[in-house]
């Protein structure tokens, strides 16, 4: 019988999501090992010495690092409803949105999240922040998903993080302008493909 790929993984880690939900939507089978973040297992820093999840290490001895790579490998495996089957323009689009997101936007949401850390008000990094917001409530204004009608990787890699801006100040960020984001948001939240995800971490 073949051997599992190993996933490490940490169920708060939005990168970490974001590879579980294109795993499991790729029908890829693996062994799941959720880390301690205070006692970071020594076969994870053995392959990964970074210590960040996740980390998919696969049968061949692969190691993949980067919840991107996870993501394209799972794909490359089944991608049965073709989220890397856009035209080459929006293809391009999602890379971009996916680079701001996992750039700019990141350092923005960590500001706004862990705000008493750093020395402006929360509130001027929820409005740095807001850039990103405003550029996806604009795509999701004419469709539902970031690049049209269906779902794309572009969806499934921002939408982790999205979640966690969202959860800091749920109120706010429910009655806010952001209206198609937010049901964009709801849409993902309620999925079966994140809810699976997450049951499998309790």
């Amino acid at each position: 019988m073949d051997r599992l790929p190993i996933l490490y993984s940490f169920i708060r880690c939005p990168y970490a999501i974001r590879a579980r939900m294109a795993l499991k939507y790729a029908g890829v089978a693996y062994a799941l090992i959720e880390v301690s973040l205070k006692n970071k297992p020594a076969e994870m820093l053995a392959i990964s010495p970074k210590g960040t999840t996740p980390v998919l290490q696969l049968p061949d001895g692969r190691v993949l690092e980067e919840s991107l790579d996870i993501m394209h490998w799972a794909l490359t495996q089944n991608d049965p409803e073709g989220w890397q089957r856009f035209p080459s323009d929006l293809l391009e689009l999602g890379q971009n949105l996916i680079r701001i997101n996992d750039h700019e936007f990141k350092q923005n949401l960590d500001r706004y999240k862990y705000y008493v850390r750093f020395t402006e008000p929360q509130i001027v990094y929820r409005q740095q922040a807001e850039t990103f917001l405003q550029t996806l409530e604009q795509l999701l204004q004419n469709h539902n998903f970031l690049l049209g009608d269906r779902t794309s990787l572009a969806d499934i890699a921002i939408f982790p993080f999205i979640r966690q801006l969202a959860h800091v100040d749920l109120a706010w960020f429910e009655h806010s302008a952001y209206q198609a984001l937010v049901r964009w948001l709801n849409f993902y939240k309620s999925s079966q493909l994140f809810l699976r995800v997450i049951e499998k971490s309790h």
